[in-house]
């Protein structure tokens, strides 16, 4: 008699959990397809950018687009060989964005290490402190750098960018590796500490592989903010530090819009972002996933 009660109640909970199995796959394929929709929605533009710069400019300056134009190097050409050379600007905005990551994460670490796993006093206040620097609109800040550069001498120098862009990136630094920190298991180190290792030990040879795909996706971050900035860099620059995105407006003149050349610029100047992006990207789904950016 149980065994033909029981039937029937099996065969309900099977018939239920493959209901749910079959309604949580067609979620994921929803899903996925929502997200090719969005990565073709993103990528768009840059395949059209990459299409434009290689077209001329009489065909790129057609209305509708000619899609199907000839395909020439005329606009990359132009790019490299006429008028002001892009070498410099491009070195730099290398420079710039790597120089200050680096001290970016050389303050960040120790930062996110005194906040998290040997926390300070009233640990809170500080993070709010760092959060409040980025509340503050940027070109409210622009006329008092300004000035400061001015007074200072500083105004067209790189070190100039290298700072700024250092205390732009700061704050979201020490957020994001005070969260890769945080998940770093604690008897870990208590038992470096047991075998002798030293603060600096422990740094090396415990945290930093623990927390390297961290590591690696805060200083992608970074680099990417300092590479694209524009504003202050319009401001702050001339000649000597001009960065590439400053580089990239003088291509808007008088005389017209040089569509091609331009995207053959923007393409040349966005490729370091894009290689590296590329080249990080497991490091930085790991890194995003560690910590979950709290």
């Amino acid at each position: 008699m149980s065994v033909t009660e029981t039937g029937p109640v099996t065969a309900t909970r099977g018939e239920r959990g493959e209901r749910i199995h079959h309604r949580r796959d067609r979620a994921g394929v929803w899903f996925s397809l929502l997200a090719w929709v969005v990565g073709i929605l993103f990528v768009l533009p840059v395949l059209w950018m990459v299409l434009t710069s290689l077209h001329s400019e009489a065909d790129a300056a057609t209305n509708p687009p000619s899609v199907f134009a000839p395909v020439t190097l005329e606009g990359y050409r132009e790019f490299f060989t006429a008028g002001a050379s892009p070498w410099p600007p491009l070195l730099n905005s290398l420079t710039a964005s790597i120089v200050s990551t680096a001290l970016v994460l050389l303050l960040s670490i120790p930062a996110a290490y005194a906040l998290s796993i040997r926390a300070v006093k009233r640990w809170t206040d500080v993070l709010f402190f760092f959060l409040s620097t980025k509340m503050l609109p940027v070109v409210a800040g622009l006329l008092p750098i300004y000035l400061f550069a001015q007074n200072t001498g500083l105004l067209d120098n790189i070190w100039l960018l290298i700072l700024f862009y250092t205390s732009m990136n700061l704050p979201i630094a020490v957020w994001m590796m005070r969260s890769f920190l945080s998940e770093v298991p604690v008897e870990m180190l208590e038992a470096a500490a047991v075998d002798g290792a030293g603060l600096g030990r422990i740094m090396r040879a415990v945290i930093a592989p623990v927390v390297m795909p961290g590591i690696a996706a805060t200083a992608l971050i970074c680099f990417i903010f300092s590479w694209n900035e524009l504003l202050f860099a319009r401001v702050l620059t001339a000649t000597v530090a001009e960065t590439a995105p400053v580089f990239l407006t003088s291509f808007v003149t008088s005389q017209g819009l040089f569509l091609a050349q331009l995207c053959a610029a923007a393409f040349v100047v966005s490729l370091p972002v894009l290689v590296a992006g590329f080249a990080a990207q497991d490091k930085l789904v790991q890194g995003l996933s560690l910590g979950s950016v709290k």
